[in-house]
């Protein structure tokens, strides 16, 4: 069974896709080609270098402060946190908030990957041309700059020229980029994790959630009318709740809430599996 698996963006949130990975490597099964936006990309990135969903997990929570910590363990872990601090710097005169140079270099400073050609599985990263306004596919070259290109979120990171192009985040222009698998596997997986919006709220939005919450509309809309005309054969959909986009002080909790979606994502992916299997025997 070929699988194909698009992790779509969504900043802290898209640590769920750690999640999903965990569970198909606990299932035994390992797609042959993965397709992401902003964190979807990173995290895709960080995986088909080689390392498994959960060493994924284990380094992403070297550098938060878990409930069960005791002291020790926030004395062990002094050095990382600090690191993960340090990751990020302003960047005001480059039309961004945060640098990305720093966050991605410290993220991929144990991946010894430095091009697609390297990588263990196909990986295609999606990005924006800011001028263009063209959906730009990177699959080949320099790992890296493709992946800041792809998770440059407008006012948030810093855009990234490559060549004489300047990009801006995938999700932009493809939150979700499972329409490049389909023709290519049996079986695509595509991992939503876009804001669960509160209902009823009468809360007004600040400046800098004013402009995620509205990238987040447009991402949304474009994406359910991207469904109505082709959709993935699983569709996961963590419902996580109260968390922003740069919300990383929340990872843990992002963790507990992909919980439900992802155990039912195992079940849904073994059913199909056996029924695959059914039709192969008859």
């Amino acid at each position: 069974m070929k699988i194909g698996l698009a992790l779509g963006g969504g900043g802290v949130r898209g640590l769920a896709h750690i999640s999903v990975l965990e569970a198909l490597d606990d299932l035994g099964f390992k797609p042959i080609i993965i397709a992401g936006s902003s964190m979807g990309a990173i995290i895709g990135a960080l995986y088909t270098s080689g390392m498994s969903g959960r060493e994924i997990k284990e380094r992403v929570k070297r550098h938060i402060i878990l409930k069960e910590d005791t002291w020790h363990d926030l004395i062990e872990k002094r050095t990382d946190l600090l690191k993960w601090i340090n990751a990020f710097s302003a960047d005001f005169s480059r039309g961004g908030l945060i640098k990305t140079q720093g966050f991605l270099k410290y993220l991929f400073s144990e991946i010894k990957k430095s091009t697609f050609e390297e990588l263990e599985i196909p990986l295609l990263v999606i990005a924006a041309d800011f001028w263009t306004a063209e959906e730009v596919v990177f699959e080949t070259g320099d790992l890296l700059s493709a992946v800041q290109a792809s998770m440059a979120v407008p006012g948030v990171f810093a855009p990234v020229s490559i060549g004489e192009r300047v990009f801006v985040d995938g999700g932009v222009v493809n939150l979700l980029p499972y329409d490049h698998l389909l023709d290519r596997v049996d079986i695509t997986i595509a991992v939503n994790i876009s804001r669960t919006r509160a209902q009823d709220t009468k809360v007004v939005p600040n400046a800098i959630e004013s402009v995620l919450g509205t990238f987040d509309i447009m991402q949304t809309a474009a994406l359910a009318e991207k469904i109505k005309h082709r959709k993935p054969d699983i569709y996961v959909r963590p419902e996580i709740r109260d968390i922003r986009m740069l919300e990383f002080g929340k990872m843990e909790e992002v963790f507990l809430q992909a919980v439900p979606a992802v155990e039912a994502f195992k079940k849904e992916l073994i059913d199909r599996h056996a029924k695959q299997l059914a039709q192969t025997v008859k």
